[in-house]
């Protein structure tokens, strides 16, 4: 059901709504299904779209406010709006090749850019397939990263339609697994993990002001942490980008079962090393990605869920 309020999606059996504290009766959720859940007005004052035509308010559920993505029980994703924002501004996709290669991507658009959502989607959606397609065409993997980053970027850009100042941006990660290797691009600070019972990395150095100034020297990192720009971010895809983008790399050698996983802030904030992140998965679980995304979600959603949450994993066996 919808808060009558503002909107949100809200869960059947919640009292208040999560996202502006109105209370959620009873009554609001018959509403839904017979007509505008704001001002009541009959099922055939609702157009094809969802809007009233009494009030103008627009009656539906807001699908991207929770994404799943199951292709198999070793690939899925899961994307959650939150508790706090009003709305998912994460998009990821994921992607399976007969060549026994598995595609993950996940984005983050930039909050103070315009329609950062529709970054992130499209960035998601067209880094995705210009892997596939370069699976498919049995591009080296490398070359194929890079070339997928630049049409996400691309595709980022079509979506500015003119706009100078603040368009749409995001940031993006990007792995492909094929034949035990993981080639993992990214520009931002949406990062990638490796967890398994023999040891467990962090993939990805975030571009970020608080790492440029920790590596330049200009401070500690206990300095610049107290900064306000210490979760700035210094690299992404839009429109407004001066300089190339060519991604950060890296390729990873799966030798032994574990989990790779790509994640945006909304959840490596709560968990941000990778024993904290190994501790939310259980040794030796026989759970399925999605079962295992769907808890990694939920947690950073009971921590507070301050930001869009955005979890794509690969289960190695």
């Amino acid at each position: 059901m919808q808060c009558s309020k503002c909107g949100t999606l809200a869960h059947i059996g919640d009292r208040f709504c999560e996202e502006c504290g109105a209370s959620l009766t009873e009554d609001t959720a018959k509403n839904t299904a017979k007509g505008c859940i704001k001002c009541g007005a009959s099922l055939d004052k609702i157009d094809q779209e969802g809007y009233c035509l009494n009030c103008g308010f627009r009656n539906e559920i807001k699908e991207k406010d929770h994404l799943e993505i199951n292709l198999q029980n070793n690939l899925a994703g899961v994307s959650d709006r939150g508790l706090r924002h009003r709305k998912n501004e994460d998009y990821l996709s994921c992607g399976k090749v007969e060549k026994n290669a598995y595609i993950l991507v996940v984005c983050d658009g930039v909050s103070s850019s315009h329609s950062p959502e529709l970054a992130a989607k499209a960035a998601a959606e067209s880094g995705c397939q210009a892997l596939i397609n370069a699976v498919e065409n049995n591009l080296e993997l490398s070359l194929a990263m890079t070339q997928a980053i630049a049409s996400a970027q691309a595709s980022v850009c079509d979506i500015a339609n003119g706009i100078i100042e603040d368009p749409p941006s995001t940031t993006i990660v990007a792995a492909i697994v094929q034949n035990n290797t993981a080639t993992i691009g990214w520009l931002g600070d949406s990062r990638a993990y490796w967890i398994s019972s023999e040891f467990c990395q962090l993939l990805t150095i975030d571009d970020s002001w608080l790492n440029d100034m920790i590596s330049s020297g200009t401070m500690t990192a206990e300095e610049a942490k107290k900064s306000e720009y210490a979760h700035a971010i210094t690299r992404w895809l839009g429109a407004d980008v001066v300089d190339n983008c060519e991604p950060s790399m890296v390729n990873f050698n799966i030798t032994s079962p574990g989990y790779l996983l790509l994640c945006t802030d909304g959840l490596w904030n709560y968990a941000p090393s990778p024993i904290q992140i190994a501790a939310l998965i259980p040794e030796n679980s026989e759970s399925d990605a999605i079962t295992i995304a769907r808890n990694l979600v939920e947690y950073a959603r009971e921590k507070g869920g301050a930001d869009n949450i955005t979890v794509a994993l690969y289960k190695s066996v």
